[in-house]
């Protein structure tokens, strides 16, 4: 499997040439859905679902989110399924088993809103914007590095409740160079204390997974 970051918190896993694409938001950048068979989408904020861009997505696109997002996207022409923690099913050939059921929390005059983190091929964990702990191996996790609702504290100790062999830096697009350099100290830091791969991927580019 290769996965590559294409902006923010967007992420296109592709194999055997299937395409999936993770949270294609405001911030990705470029054709997210280029090539892509299906989309998985955690939550609601503009950040992670570009409503617009998949009005434009053809037919036979299929999008499983949570259904707070589903009841958003009555209107999007491709086939929309609303899943929730523990359904399990298959998109573009990949396995995927849903975890977590909530955002983490934001700011106290607003509600917390649908969440669910999608664990795909036994392999690769994307919590969206949570720090839900699956209670499975998680061989390599999409970590959140910077957000409104999250310290680093956090982040770290997120990374050694899940223990991944391999973490990447996601939810970063809110970060200047100066704060990236600081997320890849943390990583850096984190990954020699646990003896694994923990680090941040620049836009564009992939990383190919055993």
């Amino acid at each position: 499997m290769r996965i590559t970051k294409l902006g923010h918190a967007c992420w296109r896993l592709a194999k055997d040439g299937s395409v999936l694409v993770i949270d294609p938001g405001s911030f990705s950048g470029g054709e997210p859905l280029d090539g892509a068979q299906a989309v998985l989408i955690t939550h609601e904020h503009p950040d992670h679902v570009d409503v617009g861009l998949l009005a434009s997505a053809p037919p036979d696109l299929e999008i499983y989110t949570c259904q707070a997002v589903a009841d958003r996207l009555s209107d999007v022409p491709a086939r929309v399924h609303a899943v929730r923690e523990g359904d399990a099913f298959t998109a573009a050939g990949f396995s995927v088993r849903v975890f977590g059921e909530w955002h983490a929390p934001n700011h106290p005059d607003l509600p917390v809103v649908q969440n669910v983190g999608f664990f795909i091929d036994e392999e690769v964990f994307y919590p969206g914007d949570a720090l839900t702990v699956p209670g499975v191996e998680v061989p390599t996790l999409l970590v959140p590095t910077n957000a409104p609702w999250l310290k680093t504290s956090e982040m770290v100790e997120y990374l050694r409740a899940v223990r991944p062999a391999r973490a990447y830096s996601t939810h970063d697009g809110l970060v200047n160079e100066i704060g990236l350099r600081l997320i890849d100290g943390w990583l850096e830091m984190e990954a020699g204390k646990q003896r694994a791969d923990f680090r941040r991927i620049p836009v564009g580019e992939s990383v190919e997974l055993p």
